[in-house]
């Protein structure tokens, strides 16, 4: 398959490339990734306090959508080599991802609506444990340090669409991770897509 041969802006904005350099900077300078996360942290906190620098487009919930609900992943940019994603997630209200991990750091946080969040773990293969909720808010957000915390599910609880940012370390749409079947536990491949690039020929749609 041809690889893209560079960086992909899908929301090509200075307030998105500026905020793509600070975190490469970041990363580039951090002797790990919790020290890159706490680097990263205010930069972050400023782009979900910002109502103006995300387009509607990136809001609108998605019909056809992996996850189910309506849910839309709306990819914002992705680095050439897919070491670095940032993307909305949109779920509409009464929606909920299903129960699923993401195989990279990173944070994630919430730029509209409330959502509550189950976060889970597996002490073995196949024994699922639900370990802590939390009710989220505009500009709340939180590190994914994985094994720690990469398993979780989200649901909108406000009656207006919420939408999250994440900015991870891998192509997160496109690579396939697990989603878990929370009375058995038991793990099936998933995979999530985004609604403006095609995981198979990649570029905007």
């Amino acid at each position: 398959m041809a690889r893209v041969s560079g960086d992909e802006y899908l929301l090509d904005t200075p307030v998105v490339r500026g905020f793509v350099a600070a975190v490469r900077a970041a990363i580039a300078a951090a002797a790990s990734p919790a020290a890159a996360c706490d680097a990263i942290r205010p930069r972050f906190a400023e782009l979900l306090a910002d109502p103006a620098w995300l387009p509607q487009r990136y809001q609108e919930p998605d019909p056809d959508s992996g996850m189910g609900g309506g849910i839309g992943q709306w990819l914002l940019f992705r680095a050439a080599d897919r070491s670095l994603t940032l993307f909305a997630l949109v779920v509409p209200p009464g929606s909920q991802t299903p129960i699923h991990d993401h195989l990279a750091w990173g944070l994630v946080g919430l730029y509209r609506g409330t959502q509550d969040e189950e976060i889970y773990a597996q002490a073995q293969p196949g024994a699922l444990e639900r370990v802590e909720a939390r009710a989220l808010a505009p500009g709340d957000f939180y590190s994914l340090l994985p094994p720690r915390d990469d398993i979780h599910r989200v649901r909108t609880t406000s009656p207006e669409t919420s939408v999250s940012l994440h900015l991870l370390t891998n192509d997160t749409g496109c690579v396939w991770r697990h989603a878990f079947d929370e009375g058995t536990g038991a793990a099936r491949p998933f995979r999530s897509g985004y609604v403006n690039v095609d995981c198979a020929d990649p570029g905007a749609a």
